[in-house]
């Protein structure tokens, strides 16, 4: 295939990540999420990273920054792709109050930009050789691009068929929240509204990849898909996920387009970014080649549906629901404390979480099972490294989600210092009772 669409890509990326990398000094995010707080709580099996000390998350983050300039270029592309994919990884594994799905995906993506040519034509690289030029890619390539996108749409769509998203939820409480939208928001009182942003989300991201992959329906496809996502960053307070899928999504048409738009744009024509394409691999390379692509596409495919081998509802005992593309399917609101006893004098006292945890950090701890667990421990290290006491830590939590009621959330009659946390299902969470309004 033409590698006129990859280079693009590779642009788009490195541009938007340049943007990002930007909008974390001029907002003040670094010291927001990785100095100020106290504590933070890293994922599952990560938890001995920590944050760099000093302004090392600072250093990081304008690294970040140039790393992206440089991919963006096209300069020093494979070291600079790894670094980084390091360092952004490095940064989402600190902290899982912030996880969005959109940072996952840049993982995913810069992942897989290791492995692809997207230097070879129309870069730094290429200009001053230290890679031969092509026009001409494998194309897998660009379908490996393709199915990664594919993927977010097509299981943000099959998490969208059952429970709340169908009754309209959480969907209307949000519409009910931004009535001062342009021109339409007075119309997002009303109950149909909900309804018609909830299936049009559903039909949409179900719809979108096969009317894209289609070339009489494509360029309809992608107006909607514009419209779509520049309409969510109006609404929603989402980063930079709406830009960065109106700019990908455009590798969907002809592979050949941005040459094509170049020349018309010149009004003549325009010369190929190179004139060579790489030499057919050999038969070791292709079968290297085609089963790490097996195992990546059978992944991607099946680690988003683990959510149903995990008992319970996922939006609410969190089992599953991450990394899996369920996106905004719950509005969920905690509240309580904790409750320390010491063991041997069976002395207890309350502990309001919000005295150690800043507010962002707070509510997202409040509902998730893992969070809470890991507050626990911390609560339970205070104490001994303090005080030098054994204690026992017990949550006493009400959570309610899409608008439900507030209900019991963590058994509180379990010390939650002698659990062991289970991905697939932790007896001391209590099942959603409350069933979602009529």
């Amino acid at each position: 295939m033409d590698i006129a669409s990859l280079v693009y890509f590779r642009v788009v990326f490195g541009a938007i990540m340049l943007w990002e990398a930007f909008r974390y000094f001029q907002a003040g995010w670094i010291a927001r999420y990785w100095i100020d707080p106290p504590v933070n709580f890293p994922y599952y099996g990560f938890g001995w990273l920590e944050p760099l000390p000093g302004v090392g998350m600072y250093v990081l983050f304008a690294g970040l920054g140039v790393l992206s300039l440089f991919i963006m270029i096209g300069f020093c592309y494979r070291i600079s792709i790894i670094l980084f994919f390091i360092g952004f990884t490095y940064s989402f594994l600190l902290e899982q109050a912030r996880y969005l799905n959109h940072f996952y995906l840049i993982i995913l993506i810069s992942f897989l930009m290791i492995f692809l040519p997207l230097n070879r034509a129309f870069s730094l690289d290429a200009k001053l050789k230290r890679v031969s030029a092509v026009d001409r890619v494998p194309a897998w390539t660009l379908w490996i691009l393709k199915f990664q996108l594919g993927v977010v749409y097509f299981f943000g769509g099959i998490a969208k068929l059952g429970g709340d998203w169908l009754k309209g939820e959480p969907m209307g409480m949000w519409l009910s929240e931004r009535t001062d939208f342009p021109f339409v928001g007075h119309l997002f009182r009303e109950p149909a509204a909900a309804y018609v942003f909830s299936y049009g989300g559903l039909f949409f991201d179900l719809l979108i990849v096969p009317l894209l992959l289609w070339r009489r329906t494509r360029v309809y496809a992608f107006a909607g898909a514009f419209l779509f996502h520049l309409t969510n960053q109006e609404l929603f307070n989402i980063g930079i996920f709406p830009w960065m899928m109106m700019g990908a999504t455009a590798i969907y048409f002809e592979p050949d387009w941005p040459r094509r738009l170049l020349k018309k744009l010149r009004g003549g024509t325009i010369e190929s970014f190179a004139v060579i394409s790489d030499p057919v691999p050999s038969l070791y390379r292709l079968r290297l080649v085609l089963s790490f692509l097996a195992i990546y596409v059978i992944w991607q495919c099946l680690y988003p549906l683990r959510f149903l081998l995990h008992p319970g509802d996922p939006l609410w005992t969190e089992s599953g629901h991450r990394f899996s593309w369920r996106m905004k399917l719950r509005s969920k609101t905690g509240n309580g404390q904790f409750i320390v006893r010491n063991r041997e004098t069976g002395e207890t006292k309350g502990v309001n979480s919000a005295t150690y945890l800043k507010p962002w950090q707070n509510n997202d701890m409040l509902t998730n099972p893992y969070m809470i667990w890991q507050f626990s421990r911390f609560l339970e290290e205070q104490h001994r490294a303090g005080k030098d006491e054994d204690v026992e830590v017990y949550g006493w939590i009400q959570v309610s989600m899409n608008g439900r009621p507030f209900q019991a959330y963590i058994d509180p009659t379990v010390d939650l210092t002698a659990q062991p946390y289970l991905r697939h299902s932790n007896p001391w969470v209590l099942p959603l009772k409350t069933p979602l309004h009529p």
